[in-house]
């Protein structure tokens, strides 16, 4: 078996959340090639919620369906993942509290509680893993041992007899052939290290010079907040948590205004407050960088649930016209270097900037090569004032230059009113108000002059195209991959606003064109339409707040082929 499929499901507040980080960091130390994901309810205790990891000596970056190995710590984990679990699926728990006659029997509670806390279950569980993979024994106990030591010795001793008890149970199964597992051995070990979608917008960000962050909590928006938080003494970052979304914005806007260079993470109910904000940020000409990790709505809809369905909010939010990017990152490797991007490309033109996520993709572990930073230059375009200075000077590009109040001698003045080149209210319609309005549409052309290019996955000569935007990459990549056809190739769009100039060409090449996002309406695909008029011929869609499984995206590709 060289990809290995195991899941843990539990009520909030019973650790699976533990055990995910701890198995990630113990498979990744032996050189496994690991991935995580994890789909939860909204509330703090209760309910059922699970972790899936994806274990392989190869590259496994996506979200299966199948279950190789189940560990429910409750009954409700049957129903709630009835959808994936097989015949084939081994089931390892309590059989008296599960009421399941396929579970084979681990009394992980009754062993946790006979180390003194009932905890300790978390590390029963990883040792039982460890064991049917048959891990080095020493490795895991002093990894476990590692983990805990500054919650001081007792607790570490005893979460490493805990693991060692699960470990000699795992081993004993295999052994005695109640569970057959032939897993790969990783021949060599890679300089790798796992990273959430959130870590690599965050670390991007700071990577781009980021100084300030200001958010109102919003899942899933508020990891990349927190993740910067916790990054805020070593990176000289300012956080703030505002009174609500709209002082968010006003303090970014703000903060640009003055020099900083702010970003503002939410999810689409609280973009939604951000909206005149927005349009501030068009007027006035200031750069602005918002990261959207989208969920369902409308309204609260489904707080802790996935969705692309804020691709439409962030394209016409604000009223008036106004140029802008949106960029939608769909590995950990693009959302580095475009959140760093996002910084350099609003200071360079201007405008509003958005990174486009979901919550699939700030919750997911991907197993990441380590950063090219020789690539990453912070680009700052402020210039020193003079007496004469004007700060919304006409000029061929549409840029002015932009000054900050007290660096050089010049005034900066900055207005919502339509203004005239000095940033002073004006109300010559005919005259500077055109002016004005030409000059700032101009930068939508140099915008699109330095898109993204999309990515094509798959052969050059290909005669069916699956088109794609943000984080279903991964799962469409392995779908062609395991689909072996070798006229069928992927363009997927990291930036997906203003589109590159290569679009219509690169879609006019296929015979047949796939949609496939994770939304009802297939929003990208309307905007397509719209930019180019090409229309699609078939569309795969999802919208019931979880991600594509690989298998669903087989089956869907197969029909329409």
């Amino acid at each position: 078996m060289n990809d290995l499929s195991i899941v843990l499901s539990g009520e909030a507040g019973q650790g699976i959340n533990s055990v995910e980080k701890v198995l990630l960091a113990l498979l990744k130390k032996t050189g496994y090639r690991v991935y995580a994901t994890k789909e939860y309810m909204s509330r703090v205790r209760g309910g059922v919620n699970s972790i899936s990891i994806r274990v392989s000596c190869d590259e496994v970056k996506a979200f299966v369906k199948h279950i190789d190995i189940l560990i429910p710590f409750e009954k409700a984990a049957f129903s709630h993942l009835k959808d994936r679990i097989s015949d084939e699926t081994i089931i390892i728990g309590d059989k008296k509290k599960l009421e399941n006659e396929r579970v084979i029997d681990v009394s992980f509670q009754q062993i946790a509680t006979e180390f003194g806390n009932a905890l300790y279950v978390n590390s029963v569980a990883v040792g039982l893993v460890s064991g049917l993979m048959n891990l080095n024994r020493n490795e895991v106990l002093n990894f476990i041992k590692d983990i805990f030591a500054k919650k001081g010795d007792e607790i570490a001793d005893k979460n490493a007899q805990a693991a060692e008890s699960g470990y000699e149970i795992g081993t004993n199964l295999v052994s005695k052939k109640i569970i057959t597992l032939d897993v790969c051995k990783p021949e060599t070990k890679l300089d790798n290290f796992m990273i959430s979608g959130t870590d690599a917008i965050a670390l991007g960000a700071i990577a781009g010079g980021c100084d300030c962050a200001f958010a109102y909590p919003m899942s899933p928006g508020t990891s990349v907040f927190t993740a910067l938080a916790t990054y805020s003494h070593k990176a000289g970052i300012l956080i703030e948590q505002t009174e609500d979304e709209i002082a968010a914005v006003n303090m970014a806007v703000a903060g640009w205004y003055a020099g900083a260079r702010p970003i503002v993470s939410t999810s689409g109910g609280g973009f939604a407050l951000m909206t005149e904000g927005m349009s501030l940020a068009g007027m006035t000409e200031s750069p602005l960088v918002i990261h959207i990790a989208q969920r369902p709505g409308p309204a609260t809809g489904l707080p802790t649930r996935t969705e692309q369905g804020d691709l439409n909010l962030a394209l016409y939010t604000g009223h008036g016209v106004f140029p802008r990017a949106i960029y939608a990152p769909g590995t950990t490797q693009q959302a580095f270097e475009l959140a760093c991007r996002a910084f350099n490309h609003a200071d360079q033109y201007q405008i509003p900037v958005i990174i486009l996520t979901d919550q699939y993709f700030v919750d997911t572990f991907y197993d990441t090569p380590a950063f090219d930073l020789d690539k990453i230059k912070i680009d700052r375009h402020i210039v020193k004032t003079n007496d004469n200075y004007q700060r919304y000077i006409i000029t061929d590009s549409g840029v002015s230059p932009r000054g900050i109040p007290g660096f050089g001698s010049g005034f900066v003045c900055s207005d919502s009113d339509e203004h005239d080149e000095n940033g002073r209210i004006t109300e010559d319609l005919d005259g500077i108000c055109i002016a004005m309005k030409n000059k700032r549409f101009k930068k939508i052309e140099l915008i699109k002059e330095n898109s993204c290019r999309p990515e094509l996955y798959g052969p050059e000569n290909y005669e069916n195209l699956i088109v794609a935007w943000g984080s279903t990459y991964h799962m469409i990549a392995e779908a062609i991959d395991k689909i072996n056809n070798s006229k069928t190739a992927m363009l997927h769009f990291s930036q997906v606003y203003p589109l590159h100039k290569d679009t219509e060409s690169l879609l006019k090449k296929s015979k047949k064109l796939i949609l496939v996002e994770n939304n009802q309406t297939g929003q990208f695909g309307d905007l397509i339409k719209l930019e180019t008029g090409i229309n699609f011929d078939h569309k795969i869609l999802k919208y019931n707040g979880m991600m594509f499984t690989v298998e669903e995206l087989m089956d869907s590709i197969k029909e329409v082929l």
